[in-house]
């Protein structure tokens, strides 16, 4: 999805929030439980993008019909370096409707784990909810 990678490549995460329908599925690869909807999404995308340092897509795969992409990367979390794909699926006005990310190695993952999790109750204030 080039809008959507464009927008992540610029920085600009409002543009990228734009591309997400309300309804948007999120699931993490450090977390069981998927998240609902576009503010908690929107939330993590931008906590995301202060944790993962040299960001870049390296390929887009994407289905015959236009509504399923694979966006694989690379970036660096603290001193480990990870390699990802944001899978996206978009609903039938174009928007992303789920998006699920997995990332490697483990010892990745569990600095991202570990990043996003010192920044979770910032995530839950911005996306308006309360932390458990």
């Amino acid at each position: 999805m080039r809008a959507f990678r464009e927008a992540v490549e610029a920085q600009d995460l409002d543009a990228a929030v734009a591309l997400l329908a309300e309804d948007v599925v999120f699931t993490s690869p450090v977390v069981f439980k998927p998240y609902a909807g576009k503010a908690i999404t929107a939330a993590i995308l931008r906590a995301v993008a202060e944790v993962f340092e040299d960001f870049r897509y390296v390929r887009e795969i994407h289905d015959t019909a236009g509504r399923d992409h694979a966006l694989v990367f690379t970036a660096r979390v603290g001193d480990r370096e990870v390699e990802g794909c944001d899978f996206i699926h978009l609903d039938d006005d174009g928007l992303i409707d789920t998006f699920t990310v997995m990332v490697r190695p483990l010892s990745g993952a569990q600095a991202l784990a570990a990043a996003m999790g010192a920044r979770f109750e910032q995530i839950a204030r911005e996306a308006g909810q309360h932390p458990a």
